[in-house]
């Protein structure tokens, strides 16, 4: 027995000999790992850990948890996280401690295993503040900010105090759920807590104030607080910037002690997003003349986002040099601004070029959209349209600018076909599709297809759009339905801005409707609708084809009087066509003399046509030669003159101009007309073959001219400038594309039902005439839509009052 105690109390001592030895070996441990977490060093760390096992270390609590901390903080990967978990599993339930919890929860919460952390956090038997804080800061990297506000709650619920950090994280998903109700809330923790003198939890404030649009609080956080850092004046300065405060944002980035790239950024995108592109560009200049700092991807894209909304291929390119010259890593970001540059500029070749190049998987739909209209800025349909049919991810984007650009280059059959495959196999049309599509109906007058358009735009919510809505009145009132655009115009009254305003002007002022296009210019400035030249452009040119002669002066001095719209081209047109129309040439003379540019082809055109309505042969050759001598291949100028001479009887002179254009290989521009039948646009030139009805419309057209004969119609022979005897004359003028037109709607339509025909040049004299005694013959409403203006022929009247 005595032996036997002997040896328990040697080996009792011998193990209180070694205690310190193992403590001394796994606190040297401990700090080998805190080391390797320095360094992250996964690899080292592994190897500690297997040393620890073989020296049977692992009983030290100190030790597992500083391992466990380990591979929170530098182990990646499931193996890594494997192996930590049975590390923690293998800790005795009495070694464990809340370090210990914490350690395995962080490692689960920074890893984005939110289950299994949610898991761990469940099973804690005890939790302290960085429990809690640890699941904040992990939900709100994991985009979970709603969760990380409400975990935030359920903390102080739970009568903890939240740590700098937890502020910080909350506040943080605050900002992007724009939470502002709630960050007060954790503003009121800050403040009682004492930390808004702490800079991060004080940025994180003035950040999360700034995204919820609270800009006078987020001042009054910022000018209270005592020390300031960079990213407190960077949530500043993007705060105005996002705002469209730019001179607060400049004065304020004047004021900066220290500036980083971030600040730069900012003042840079925020004159790039706010329209102010060229002070994009210079204050990019004085970053790289005055600052040592480098530009980074977001500098460059912005800079380039300016270049291609200026159209400056230039500097594009310098700044392409200047990439290149870097060698600034070309990720997708660059490259996609690259591509936009070069293509918005139109240089689509070296846009292409770079796309094509590109090593990039991820350029996105913006790259191949900017690129499509690039091709479509220059014209180029087919190369646009092999763009659009390469795109993988055809958004809403890229089918709307394919549609814009067969509106823009004249092919409305193929904007029509590509919206009806858009309809069937693409993306919803959003606003601006539908708008393009309803520009495509106005074009055409294809008035049934535009109601169907306007009947989706009600069925989707779009027609509220101010895009839409005005569109929707453009269309009905260039396919000739006037009651539609005004009817439309009033259901919009809640709302109606500049546009729309404008819209309806223009409207009434084509409809011959000058008095009331007027009177609702009156009304919209009493309204308080600021006018833009747009809106004045429509007014004056309702002023001259009404004969408002003093209105039309008057509200020209207001132009620039009493709205500091300095007047363009286009008004000193309207002016030079409302005096020439009420036959005061003098002062029409005098006011071209005075203009502050030279006249254009239109000033000179307007003149021309009003000497032609009150045969002033004298001033329609001054005209004609000054019209010439700007545009020497423009035929209506000698279309024009000669039509003076011969409506003053001067055939020899008519024939003369006849001869010159001949001579000088001007060709003619060719007229015709269309009408749009149960959903079919039918085209008519003069004496037309080529319609399969062409036997039934020319037999309704001479039994149409025939009846109008005989009712006092005289043909006006003197609209046919051929030197040809007076029958011919006659069969001539019988089959004017536009009398080709109406005879086809006459045979296609229902009796008593509203003609509606298009044509692209102005309507001559005769058909003039003869089209208000077709509508009193056959008790049809005519409405004809002419280069400049639309007539309504109703009971042998038309809408101009023979003033067009």
């Amino acid at each position: 027995m005595r032996d036997a105690a002997a040896l328990e109390l040697h080996a009792a001592d011998a193990a209180a000999a070694a205690r310190p030895a193992m403590v001394a070996a796994s606190d040297h441990y401990a700090r080998l790992l805190q080391l390797c977490q320095t360094a992250a060093n996964p690899g080292a760390g592994r190897a500690i850990h297997a040393r620890a096992v073989k020296a049977g270390l692992l009983a030290s609590a100190y030790l597992c948890n500083n391992l466990l901390s380990y591979y929170g903080e530098t182990a990646g990967g499931a193996g890594g996280l494997r192996d930590a978990r049975r590390l923690f599993d293998e800790i005795p339930l009495a070694r464990r401690n809340v370090f210990t919890w914490n350690s395995l929860l962080s490692m689960f919460a920074k890893s984005g295993r939110l289950a299994d952390a949610r898991g761990v956090f469940a099973e804690m038997p005890e939790r302290d503040a960085v429990s809690w804080t640890v699941m904040v800061v992990g939900l709100n990297r994991a985009g979970r900010f709603g969760e990380a506000i409400k975990t935030l709650l359920d903390m102080t619920a739970d009568g903890f105090t939240p740590t700098q950090f937890t502020l910080t994280n909350v506040l943080s998903s605050c900002a992007v759920t724009q939470a502002g109700a709630v960050g007060r809330k954790v503003h009121s923790f800050v403040v009682k807590l004492g930390l808004g003198s702490c800079v991060p939890v004080a940025n994180s404030v003035l950040n999360m104030y700034g995204k919820c649009g609270d800009s006078e609080t987020a001042t009054t956080v910022f000018e209270r607080m005592p020390v300031r850092s960079v990213s407190s004046w960077n949530a500043m300065v993007s705060l105005n910037t996002h705002l469209g405060r730019m001179d607060l944002a400049e004065s304020l980035f004047e004021s900066m002690p220290d500036r980083s790239i971030v600040s730069w950024n900012a003042m840079i995108a925020g004159y790039n997003q706010n329209g102010l592109d060229a002070k994009a560009l210079k204050l990019f200049s004085r970053m790289l003349h005055e600052s040592s700092m480098a530009p980074d991807e977001f500098t460059i894209t912005s800079v380039l986002s300016a270049c291609a909304n200026l159209g400056n291929v230039r500097i594009g390119k310098q700044v392409h040099a200047y990439i290149l010259r870097t060698e600034m890593a070309y990720n997708s970001q660059v490259t996609n601004a690259l591509i936009s540059t070069y293509a918005k500029s139109g240089s689509v070749e070296n846009a292409r070029r770079i796309m094509d190049q590109s090593m990039e998987t991820d350029l996105n739909v913006i790259s191949f959209t900017a690129l499509l209209e690039g091709y479509v800025k220059i014209g180029d349909m087919e190369s646009a349209r092999e763009m659009f049919g390469v795109m993988n991810n055809r958004d809403v984007v890229a089918w709307t600018a394919m549609i814009v650009g067969y509106e823009q280059n004249g092919r409305n059959d193929e904007a029509i076909d590509l919206f009806r495959s858009m309809i069937t196999c693409g993306p919803e049309p959003n606003s601006y599709t539908l708008a393009a599509v309803l520009s495509v109906c106005a074009s055409l007058a294809c008035l049934d297809y535009g109601k169907q358009i306007h009947c989706r735009a009600i069925r989707s919510l779009l027609e509220q759009s101010s895009s839409v809505s005005n569109a929707i009145i453009t269309m009905y009132a260039r396919s000739g339905s006037f009651p539609w655009a005004r009817r439309m115009f009033d259901q919009v009254c809640w709302r109606k801005e500049t546009i729309t305003w404008t819209s309806m002007i223009v409207a009434l002022a084509q409809h011959g409707q000058g008095e009331e296009a007027v009177g609702l210019f009156e009304e919209m400035l009493r309204a308080g609708v600021e006018p833009d030249r747009i809106t004045y452009v429509g007014v004056l040119s309702a002023c001259s084809h009404a004969g408002f002669v003093n209105e039309g002066k008057r509200y020209y001095d207001q132009i620039k009087n009493e709205h500091q719209i300095a007047p363009e081209m286009s008004h000193y047109a309207c002016m030079v066509d409302l005096l020439a129309r009420a036959g005061l040439f003098s002062e029409a003379q005098e006011f071209i003399r005075r203009m502050p540019v030279e006249p254009d082809a239109i000033a000179w055109g307007s003149l021309l046509s009003a000497c032609r309505v009150h045969k002033n042969a004298e001033l329609a050759e001054l005209a004609a030669e000054k019209l010439l001598s700007i545009d020497p291949n423009n035929s209506g100028a000698y279309s024009a003159i000669a039509n003076v001479y011969s409506a003053c009887g001067r055939w020899s002179d008519a024939a003369r101009i006849w001869k010159a254009r001949k001579e000088k290989a001007v060709r003619k521009e060719t007229g015709f007309s269309w009408t749009h039948i149960r959903s079919k646009i039918h085209v008519f030139g003069a004496d037309d073959v080529v319609h399969p009805q062409r036997d039934a419309v020319y037999a309704m057209a001479a039994r149409m001219w025939e009846e109008i004969k005989g009712a006092g119609f005289v043909p006006d022979l003197q609209s046919v400038l051929h030197d040809v005897d007076d029958e011919l004359k006659e069969e001539l003028l019988s089959r004017h594309s536009e009398k080709l037109a109406i005879a086809f709607g006459l045979i296609s339509t229902p009796e008593k039902t509203t003609l509606r025909v298009m044509k692209n040049l102005r309507v001559c004299n005769d058909c003039h005439a003869a089209i208000k005694a077709i509508s009193k013959v056959t008790d049809r409403e005519i409405i004809v839509r002419d280069a400049t203006r639309f007539h309504h022929f109703r009971d042998g009247l038309c809408s101009c009052k023979d003033y067009w």
